[in-house]
């Protein structure tokens, strides 16, 4: 139960008996999301890190922060589905267009869209939310398909990293739904 109303209008308002439909599962919350306690960032490139919010293995979905704490790159690439972007902090583009993300700045990227994510030197790091939907295709110098990063990759990546730090591979299990 959330903390208790005082003066709100609905004080008096009693939460609903039955939440759950059949088979639904619980909601995912984290207090705290673009945290910066570093051993949730998952390394995606050399630069850049990304904190798993929610993962869907079934859908091909995820919803994450990425991080970059100084200048960054995430690797040319396009998605052959939509992608959503909140900017949190910091300072963000893609070269490939004429704007520049800053906090509060929300992007939609249309799906065949390929671009070079890049983070720029900023007092604050870049975090940005991103839901992403089916892979990456990674593109070559000329943006031809190079390759492609999905759900399950990022996954592997993710279990890898807590084993590594300790919080273990099934941390990220519970981000599943």
């Amino acid at each position: 139960m959330p903390e208790l109303a005082t003066n709100e209008f609905w004080k008096d308002l009693k939460p609903i008996d039955k939440v759950f439909q059949p088979d639904a599962l619980p909601e995912v919350y984290l207090q705290n999301a673009p945290t910066d306690d570093e051993r949730y960032y998952v390394p995606f490139t050399e630069t850049v890190s990304s904190r798993p919010l929610w993962i869907s293995p079934t859908q091909n979905k995820w919803c994450d922060i990425l991080m970059a704490k100084k200048a960054g790159l995430v690797n040319r690439h396009y998605h052959p589905h939509e992608v959503f972007a909140y900017t949190i902090s910091g300072k963000w583009g893609y070269l490939e267009h004429d704007w520049t993300a800053t906090a509060g700045d929300f992007v939609y990227e249309t799906p065949g869209e390929g671009h070079t994510l890049v983070a720029y030197e900023h007092e604050q790091p870049m975090k940005v939310f991103f839901q992403v939907k089916g892979p990456l295709i990674w593109l070559d110098d000329k943006g031809e398909p190079d390759g492609f990063f999905d759900v399950h990759n990022y996954i592997a990546l993710c279990r890898d990293h807590y084993e590594k730090i300790g919080l273990g591979r099934d941390h990220v299990e519970r981000l599943f739904r």
